[in-house]
């Protein structure tokens, strides 16, 4: 096991735990392109599902992680500790799943270290485009090992591209399709133009590398926004929940951008008929 503090964050050599991950997602490189187009192999509900891949690849990084850091893991299939206490690692094998089962490229590897529900580290990659982002708190954003310049203030989302989820219009729970789809089109109206990539991780690391504008993801599963909450706000941009609270594991629904447009996102995202702010438990 390598040396490294798990206390509080002041005391953690961040690049250093930065940089063991980073190796661990590039040595499962080849194995994620090498099962692209991999069929489904475990149903989760509904249309959702798992592939070999998916499984194989959360346990590699869980052993590797904890063997290497000492920290302990959570991860999309098989769980973990609360994370939204002390440190954890936050793993998604494989977001987009149903991209990469199809052969789709936009599908992405997700590792975040949170602390106390705090997302400190984020690393995003992205292998059948060749894509790295990284970055943790207090140093700059890396794409593809470079640092990126920082967000800049647009001033509003007119002729930007603007990330979204897919949806089924008819759904309901806490964001009803009918309301995410009033949310389109809305953003349409003011002039951007929508991207739906199939991933919430690729989106996020989008917006911080500054392709996207802004991004929104009514999804509630921390392993999704971790990483890309912690990559967005190393670029300079801001990652709330959909109410405009800070976003931490606790905090269903991100919507992540560039400070003006972010600002004019929870202007549209204000109208619309949601539960009230709410904190997630584990």
């Amino acid at each position: 096991m390598t040396s490294m503090s798990v206390g509080s964050v002041g005391e953690m050599d961040l690049p250093a735990l930065q940089a063991e991950a980073s190796s661990i997602l590039d040595e499962a490189v080849g194995d994620f392109l090498a099962g692209l187009g991999a069929p489904s192999a475990v149903t989760k509900g509904g249309t959702d599902f798992a592939t070999e891949m998916d499984l194989a690849l959360e346990r590699r990084f869980v052993r590797q992680l904890r063997e290497r850091t000492g920290i302990a893991v959570h991860g999309e299939e098989f769980g973990g500790p609360d994370p939204s206490t002390g440190a954890v690692w936050l793993v998604d094998p494989i977001d987009g799943t149903f991209n990469y089962s199809t052969g789709l490229p936009t599908a992405a590897m997700l590792v975040a270290l949170v602390v106390d529900a705090e997302p400190v580290i984020g690393l995003t990659w992205i292998p059948a485009l060749g894509h790295r982002f990284a970055a943790h708190r207090g140093g700059p954003l890396l794409v593809d090992g470079r640092p990126a310049a920082p967000l800049a203030d647009s001033g509003g989302m007119r002729g930007s591209a603007i990330g979204y989820v897919s949806y089924y219009v008819d759904q309901q729970g806490l964001f009803p399709g009918a309301q995410r789809a009033r949310v389109q089109g809305e953003i349409t109206r003011r002039h951007a133009r929508i991207r739906v990539q199939g991933s919430t991780g690729a989106d996020m690391a989008f917006v911080a590398g500054g392709q996207l504008a802004g991004a929104v993801s009514y999804g509630r599963h921390p392993w999704d926004h971790a990483a890309g909450v912690a990559l967005v706000r190393a670029a300079g941009g801001v990652a709330t929940d959909i109410h405009g609270r800070p976003w931490t594991t606790t905090t269903p629904s991100l919507v992540a951008a560039a400070p003006g447009v972010h600002a004019e996102l929870l202007d549209i995202l204000a109208d619309g008929e949601w539960p009230a702010p709410h904190t997630l438990t584990y």
